[in-house]
């Protein structure tokens, strides 16, 4: 297929489940023709205004806001002022695409996303969405209606949006996430420092963190890391958490557990994890799947929507992963990922049964979505 040079505004972010899919498709879409003209539009202050400039690409903010769901004197100020921001955000939005004049908008998800949507619709500008999680987003289902293409990763999303503009995509991920050989493996233990004698547990709380899955390996540290003799660790704690982190293992000194902020070889990460404990954002999900993986799922409960039990349960009720409930991961945790360590064919079933589930070209089918509606 040729494909012509195009002019596209792609925009939402707030976190990295939605800013690396954003990448993702530009990418996809630099690669589809090096000539198409990509500008970003995200949120003042948010990850977005850091992380798309990084990959090589420009990048517009509004002061859009999302709405406080917590009532404190300050979340209550915030939300007073909504109103104002989104009259701002819709002109400045209604400015870019006059000056830019895309061809088509995207839309990634985020409330950053709403009013440059919102825009390009009412300027009968052609519209498609990715919608990442099992359970749609807010700004998604309101945009769904008008959008000519909604790319999904999950089955059931006629709950949210109109039928016969869904298409199944999956989630756009990085390239270099896939079935691992022994030759990655060996790189891996080499890359991180590990015992290629032994089984490992990798830990990844997502872009931010997660102080479940950091107070669960703690636990599990001070109790003298019961059960894991002949495990090593590769734990990624977030860059808030870093410095009580690096305290907490100055005092306790695990031998065998790693410990970092961020891992910036994910893919080697993945090479070398028997079993990965995870939060279950969409990006993570799609990545395991990728992988072809067995991971132990424990879904945030501070998000919209409780989306990420959903993204969990796709994967449980086909029997590829586990589910260990937040307010039990503190016990739970790392028993059950130790067990499905120890049970190697219930291990070999859940990887199984996740690289069924993974739809690794999204990025590339979602760019000739673009390219059927423009």
């Amino acid at each position: 297929m040729s494909y012509k040079a195009l002019r596209v505004i792609i925009s939402g972010g707030g976190t990295g489940g939605h800013i690396f899919p954003a990448i993702s498709i530009a990418d996809a879409l630099k690669k589809a023709n090096p000539d198409t003209e990509i500008l970003f539009v995200g949120a003042n202050g948010k990850m977005e205004m850091e992380k798309v400039p990084s990959a090589g690409y420009r990048i517009v903010g509004l002061p859009v806001a999302g709405l406080q769901r917590k009532l404190t004197l300050r979340g209550i100020w915030r939300n007073l002022q909504l109103p104002f921001k989104l009259l701002a955000s819709n002109a400045r939005a209604g400015k870019v695409l006059k000056e830019f004049r895309p061809d088509i908008a995207v839309g990634v998800g985020g409330y950053a996303s709403a009013p440059l949507l919102r825009k390009a619709q009412q300027y009968r500008i052609p519209t498609l969405l990715q919608e990442q999680n099992g359970f749609a987003g807010m700004t998604n289902k309101l945009l769904g209606a008008k959008a000519g293409c909604i790319c999904v990763a999950y089955e059931g999303m006629e709950r949210f949006f109109p039928a016969d503009r869904i298409v199944m995509t999956g989630n756009p991920i990085r390239s270099d996430i896939h079935p691992y050989g022994q030759e990655e493996r060996s790189a891996g233990m080499a890359y991180y420092g590990l015992d290629s004698s032994k089984k490992h547990i990798l830990i990844i709380g997502g872009s931010l963190g997660s102080a479940t899955l950091n107070r669960s390996m703690q636990r599990w540290i001070e109790a003298g890391c019961p059960g894991g003799e002949e495990v090593e660790v590769l734990w990624q704690c977030g860059g808030g958490y870093i410095a009580q982190t690096d305290a907490f293992m100055a005092a306790h000194r695990p031998e065998q557990v790693r410990h970092s902020a961020f891992l910036k070889r994910m893919d080697l990460a993945y090479a070398v994890a028997d079993v990965v404990i995870s939060r279950s954002g969409a990006s993570s999900v799609s990545e395991i799947c990728a992988a072809g993986k067995a991971a132990v799922f424990v879904p945030s409960p501070n998000v919209a929507e409780d989306h990420q039990t959903h993204n969990a349960m796709a994967l449980v009720r086909r029997d590829a992963a586990l589910l260990v409930k937040d307010g039990e991961a503190p016990e739970k945790m790392m028993e059950t990922a130790l067990g499905l360590l120890a049970d190697e064919p219930r291990r070999k079933t859940l990887e199984k049964n996740a690289l069924a589930m993974a739809l690794p070209d999204a990025a590339q089918k979602i760019v000739e979505e673009i390219y059927k509606l423009i």
